[in-house]
């Protein structure tokens, strides 16, 4: 058998899974394990030494996590001829805001008590929080808008421009953790979701400007 047909010989196998019944109630299961197991951890005392930062960077690695997920959904729409895996695009783009946003809770709280003075202090005083901020903005709007009469009210072209945010969210994402490591010079992590995002957003720019491509969905 060629190795180059396999996948879109199961292609249809896979798409009958993803569009079972149960698909979407088992992906928000697994989605949801992350932030079960950290708070569970974080009750127990199992973060650490410093359990307040472990779940704040932890947070936001499930968020980094979750975004190249996303990303990742048309690119195997694409290549493995799985359609049916768009039905679960929507749910894990809001569990991207979702960890996105326990992340900054996590931040305010424990680095900031939820004092608002101090955080807008932090926002002006440090650029990676403010970089972070302006992700998690984009995000919120991203999410409000997720939704089927949101589509409607907006219009297709506006919501899709809206959502192409998400390349703008996934750089500032990059940068974000970036500066954040740089006062311990620590770029191992960081070059790992720099290369996977490049990569994602590349295939992206290939696809779309290639002669003989077509516009994605």
């Amino acid at each position: 058998m060629d190795s180059a047909t396999t996948p879109r010989k199961a292609g249809p196998l896979v798409n009958r899974w993803l569009s079972h019944r149960v698909a979407k109630p088992l992906f928000f299961i697994f989605c949801s394990l992350p932030a079960v197991w950290l708070f569970w951890a974080a009750w127990n005392d199992q973060l650490g030494a410093n359990p307040a930062e472990a779940l704040i960077r932890s947070l936001g690695d499930w968020s980094l996590r979750a975004l190249v997920l996303v990303l990742l959904v048309t690119p195997l729409r694409v290549l493995a001829a799985w359609p049916a895996l768009a039905r679960l695009r929507r749910m894990l783009g809001l569990f991207v805001f979702f960890y996105a946003s326990l992340h900054l809770m996590a931040y305010a709280l424990f680095d900031m008590g939820f004092e608002w003075r101090d955080l807008l202090a932090d926002l002006a005083k440090r650029p990676f929080i403010l970089v972070g901020f302006v992700s998690w903005v984009l995000l919120l709007l991203m999410a409000a808008t997720s939704f089927n009469r949101a589509i409607r009210a907006m219009g297709v072209a506006r919501w899709k421009s809206l959502h192409r945010s998400v390349y703008a969210v996934a750089c500032l994402a990059v940068l974000h953790f970036f500066w954040m490591r740089s006062g311990k010079n620590d770029f191992a992590e960081v070059g790992v979701y720099a290369v996977l995002l490049a990569a994602l957003l590349g295939w992206r720019v290939w696809r779309r400007w290639r002669p003989s491509g077509r516009p994605m969905p």
